[in-house]
């Protein structure tokens, strides 16, 4: 009994020291967010309208907390070390409906869950956002865009808007750096052509 207690013992001790060496082992992932671009606020011309900014939606490389980057075309990685801050769809989510509730041109910007009285909705599905590495690195942000009428489920309006911007900083900080600088003006754009429509 004396034998098996000494076993026993050793076995947890093994596998609390194995633990610890995991739980400190490994270095903490750098953990980025996108900015919400500068867009100067104007009331002159605000549209009346109340805005809902749905959710995106992704493919599942897209769906998540990886940072993508692209090496030959057709062939995608996740950047060593980094990880978004949440799921990329809600992060675009949240820094765009911030672009339009700074810009003043609407009367109401919301997301699902606000208790807005909705007129159209923003639909976005993320097509690209990723680091380009094939000779020059570049970002790449392509953002497909349907303004819906909640009203009656009409379509007013579709487009796609791509950026680029090139990866200027070293390191983890500089890809993210310019995907969110690619990110800033295909948001800045979306904003400026929804309030010409609305």
């Amino acid at each position: 009994m004396r034998v098996v207690r000494q076993i026993s013992a050793a076995v947890g001790l093994s596998l609390l020291v194995s633990g610890c060496a995991l739980l400190g082992g490994s270095k903490p992932l750098d953990t980025f967010e996108l900015t919400t671009p500068a867009i100067e606020a104007q009331t002159r011309g605000r549209s009346y309208r109340q805005i809902l900014i749905a959710e995106p939606s992704a493919l599942k490389a897209l769906d998540g907390q990886n940072i993508v980057i692209s090496p030959a075309p057709g062939n995608i990685q996740y950047l060593k070390g980094a990880q978004w801050a949440d799921r990329l769809p809600k992060i675009v989510q949240a820094r765009l409906a911030d672009t339009f509730q700074r810009s003043g041109q609407f009367r109401g910007v919301g997301r699902p869950g606000e208790g807005l009285a909705i007129d159209y909705q923003v639909v976005i599905e993320v097509r690209s956002f990723q680091i380009n590495v094939q000779g020059t690195s570049t970002a790449e942000v392509e953002l497909f865009v349907r303004l819906l009428n909640d009203r009656n489920g009409v379509i007013r309006s579709e487009k796609v808007f791509a950026a680029t911007a090139p990866v200027a900083g070293a390191g983890n900080s500089g890809y993210v750096a310019a995907l969110d600088a690619a990110f800033g003006q295909a948001a800045i754009e979306i904003v400026e052509w929804t309030a010409k429509l609305l």
